[in-house]
């Protein structure tokens, strides 16, 4: 350790100093300023460098967080920044809009304010990238294996740069004009600013990952067609589909879903013509959801000149602290003010929507609200007699996502093939679908999650993917040698990876280990 007493001498947590209010909701530029290098310094050196790090296990993706804190408080931000990458693809995107599970876990916040594991992150990324320390990973040979994911959000971003770096040649197919999935135009700018994401995409595109944008699989493509392009397929789609809110007045113009209204805002952001934009200027938003998106929506309503913004809860009030039913260190269910909240507006709890009112015109006027019961079941219901109205001109409903768009993916002899269950596509423990050759990752295959279950089910299905084409040539004496091809021809013409052969029970005892 460089300090052995860093986090008994400096117990103060300084976190990112952030623009103030009046003047960053005039724009859509990062609500944080850098933090002064030696302070990120003095801050990393609080790391306790634990005999057990339980921030590893807090985060998916496995990070190496006391060894590059010991690095950054050395002043060693090269190797810092190598010993991060080891681990994280895209530690510029987790430093800013990940909710920092390791920082639960982080073994000083027993009793001190934890680590700020988040802030060093974003300091090495920033580092790394202003000092070109980051060349591109160029493969030493190719395989000769193809492989397409569907989708450019972080999960599939992560599994198409580690299957290039091992010598695949990767196709990333994307929908939208522009790579980056929720990351480019769900995330607002004043969380993360795209040119952020567009450096990150020049290195991919130097390493040899291939991009096709506005290019929408089952109907430009099929899904049956690309499966007989390529040895294998990602599904890496996310769970885009939002949860909706089936009362009275839902048919009512001027209420939309959390993300239609993001990523149309994002997109003007980015210099692009919106007709129609839905916008919030003068208007009374009541934004119904209090997650992420949630806040992301109270923020943009900022940024639009709303009259009034509204958050309403269904449930109770979280605490603040660290509730006794939820120790250290699992990750506690805590309100936390974000920037969005610190821009104004209100929060209502135990608001149940019971209807949408009408002006009279077919547009929305307001709300009729009443009280959230919770019965011994754990059922939430309206109490009888509490409604009262909250006047809305704009309605957002951030209330979740339910699942992946069956873009043809089920459907006849054109789909993957894949099974749907719950609204996610079906996969096993190798995150192989129940079609041979048809892998899924990230939200598609979990469930809406944090962006680092995203990298770290990109990253795991790659590796899954590289067993199931190339490991047999790789692990130690599998097969005899032979010249026979890694893949043959199925019955429907799609090309399969072979099945792996051993040359005795013995040598497959030890490869399946």
């Amino acid at each position: 350790m460089a300090d052995p007493r860093g986090f008994l001498t400096n117990r103060e947590r300084r976190d990112r100093p952030s623009r103030p209010v009046p003047v960053r909701i005039m724009d859509f530029k990062d609500v944080y300023a850098r933090q002064d290098p030696a302070v990120v310094r003095q801050q990393a050196g609080r790391c306790m460098d634990c005999g057990v790090p339980f921030c590893h296990q807090g985060c998916p993706l496995g990070n190496l967080i006391p060894e590059w804190n010991d690095l950054v408080r050395q002043g060693r931000m090269e190797e810092a920044a190598a010993r991060l990458h080891a681990t994280n693809n895209f530690p510029e995107v987790t430093g800013r809009i990940c909710p920092a599970p390791c920082e639960s876990s982080c073994v000083l916040g027993i009793n001190q304010p934890a680590v700020t594991i988040k802030q060093t992150e974003v300091s090495i990324a920033d580092a790394a990238f202003d000092n070109d320390w980051l060349d591109p990973v160029i493969p030493q040979r190719h395989n000769g294996h193809t492989v397409a994911v569907v989708g450019s959000g972080p999960a599939g971003l992560a599994a198409a740069q580690q299957l290039t770096r091992a010598g695949f040649t990767v196709a990333v197919f994307e929908r939208d004009e522009k790579v980056g999935g929720l990351l480019r135009y769900g995330i607002p700018d004043f969380k993360m600013e795209k040119d952020i994401l567009d450096r990150r995409i020049e290195q991919m595109v130097a390493e040899g990952t291939r991009f096709r944008t506005s290019v929408s699989i089952g109907e430009d493509i099929t899904w049956s067609e690309l499966r007989e392009r390529y040895d294998a397929v990602i599904i890496a789609t996310g769970a885009p589909v939002p949860r909706d809110l089936p009362v009275p007045g839902r048919h009512l113009a001027g209420i939309h879903p959390a993300m239609d209204y993001l990523v149309q805002s994002n997109r003007v952001v980015d210099g692009q013509q919106v007709p129609d934009q839905i916008r919030a200027d003068g208007k009374h938003v009541i934004v119904l959801g209090g997650g992420d998106t949630g806040a992301d929506c109270i923020g943009t309503a900022h940024r639009h000149g709303a009259a009034s913004v509204t958050t309403l809860a269904i449930g109770r009030e979280l605490p603040t602290e660290r509730p006794e039913d939820q120790p250290w260190p699992t990750m506690p269910k805590v309100f936390e003010v974000t920037s969005a909240d610190a821009e104004g507006g209100t929060r209502e709890y135990l608001a149940s929507t019971v209807e949408f009112l009408d002006d009279g015109n077919g547009h929305v006027r307001a709300l009729r609200v009443a009280e959230t019961e919770y019965l011994p079941d754990g059922r939430r219901v309206p109490r009888p007699g509490t409604e009262r109205e909250i006047p809305a001109d704009l309605v957002l409903l951030a209330l979740g996502f339910t699942g992946v768009e069956d873009t043809g993916l089920t459907q006849g002899p054109e789909g993957a093939g894949v099974v749907l269950e719950g609204g996610l596509v079906r996969r096993d423990r190798r995150y192989e679908t129940d079609t041979p050759g048809v892998f899924v990752a990230g939200d598609a295959g979990r469930g809406a999650s944090l962006v680092v279950w995203a990298i770290a089910e990109g990253r795991a299905c790659a590796r899954a993917v590289d067993e199931s084409l190339e490991s047999w040539t790789r692990l130690p004496s599998p097969v005899e040698p032979t010249d026979r091809p890694i893949s043959v021809r199925a019955d429907d013409g799609a090309l399969r990876p072979r099945r792996r052969e051993y040359a005795s029970e013995a040598a497959e005892a030890r490869v399946r280990g």
